[in-house]
């Protein structure tokens, strides 16, 4: 950890199931007011991944990309430290960084929500001052994937050992 920013974690996965496990584990670290913003081209398996983080939230029905409905909102049963709803977004038709502040994500995860962000990377300058970015890229078989896991700012600090601890079966060095 250099500034109270953890050093990034490595992972890997080689099937879908795999990628909504490790995604659970993340999921497990959340709290009320996250932001995680999901970076990776297309098909590298962000929705895969929010599918994860969704079921380890308890929800039931199933989470799709919001791709043309820009974000989907579900709610959490309880028993999910605190968290409310999950916020789905997809940002990657939003041209400017002021429609991605127009959506009002960071109002919105104060109200008990946890927001994914697709395409992350491109809102982080609007919404990444205290995120944690998991960056997806597809590998050389249909499932394999691998995961950057990195954190801006310090609210991730005091639970980066929890979150190494849960991504351990998948850890990549």
């Amino acid at each position: 950890m250099s500034d109270g920013v953890p050093t990034p974690l490595l992972a890997a996965t080689g099937s879908a199931e795999a990628t909504r496990a490790l995604a659970a584990a993340v999921a497990s670290c959340c709290r009320p007011g996250d932001v995680v913003l999901l970076a990776g081209g297309l098909g590298a398996g962000k929705t895969t991944f929010a599918q994860g983080v969704g079921r380890a939230l308890g929800i039931i029905e199933p989470v799709t990309s919001p791709t043309f409905t820009l974000v989907r909102q579900y709610e959490v049963g309880d028993g999910h430290g605190g968290v409310r709803t999950l916020l789905h977004a997809d940002v990657y038709r939003l041209g400017h960084l002021q429609e991605v502040a127009d959506l009002g994500l960071g109002e919105l995860v104060e109200d008990g929500a946890v927001a994914l962000v697709e395409w992350g990377d491109a809102a982080e300058p609007v919404l990444g001052r205290d995120a944690l970015t998991v960056a997806v890229t597809a590998g050389a078989g249909d499932d394999d994937r691998s995961f950057v896991l990195s954190a801006s700012g310090g609210s991730w600090a005091g639970r980066w050992a929890a979150l190494a601890a849960g991504l351990a079966p998948w850890r990549a060095t």
